[in-house]
């Protein structure tokens, strides 16, 4: 009896009594749960899009859903899968607004590479070069469709497992896989293409 207590109470990290707290309408929970998720969300949120006022503007409303639907969240999933799809959710509804924008039409990125970038270390060399390579690799992502940059964003920047990325993106996990391949492969190709 103690050692089912004790496993059980193990299996409840304190992040999932934040967000059962905040399930129940426990509204102070949104302050322990919205920095958490703050940076990554927006970040996602402004690779879909390529506009930082629109990112914004998502990242609210994204907020505002969560708010009205967290009642209908399932704790046997993760929280972050279901915030993300209703941050993916809201971002394709504005790409489809846009003039017809496709989550498959290329899009111009809006700011300087070195705002795209964070920078750092003490060798100035190595901070011009990899100010290059990043610059580099930020207009080849920025090439890409939405639908590239989104799996890309969701592997690489938000480490999501390729399980996560399918709940997240409402696909199979087969789908996920040859999302991903295409996408690494046209990365590949548009980087060697700027370094030629």
């Amino acid at each position: 009896m103690i050692l089912a207590a004790t496993v059980h109470a193990e299996s409840i990290s304190p992040a999932d009594d934040v967000i059962e707290r905040f399930r129940r309408g426990d509204m102070d929970a949104l302050d322990v749960i919205l920095p958490q998720y703050r940076v990554r969300l927006y970040r996602f949120l402004l690779r879909m899009v390529q506009e930082p006022a629109v990112a914004e503007d998502l990242f609210q409303q994204t907020w505002v859903r969560v708010i009205e639907k967290i009642s209908s969240y399932n704790a046997r999933y993760r929280f972050d899968s279901w915030l993300f799809s209703i941050a993916r959710n809201l971002a394709i509804d504005h790409l489809r607004r846009k003039r017809g924008v496709s989550m498959n039409a290329r899009d111009d990125w809006g700011d300087t590479p070195a705002e795209r970038i964070a920078v750092s270390g003490p060798d100035p060399l190595e901070e011009v070069l990899d100010l290059e390579r990043g610059s580099i690799l930020a207009a080849a992502l920025a090439e890409l469709p939405a639908i590239h940059r989104e799996v890309l964003t969701l592997r690489f920047e938000e480490e999501m497992k390729l399980e996560q990325i399918a709940e997240v993106a409402g696909v199979p996990l087969s789908t996920v896989k040859s999302r991903l391949r295409r996408a690494l492969e046209s990365l590949r190709s548009r980087v060697a293409a700027q370094l030629l």
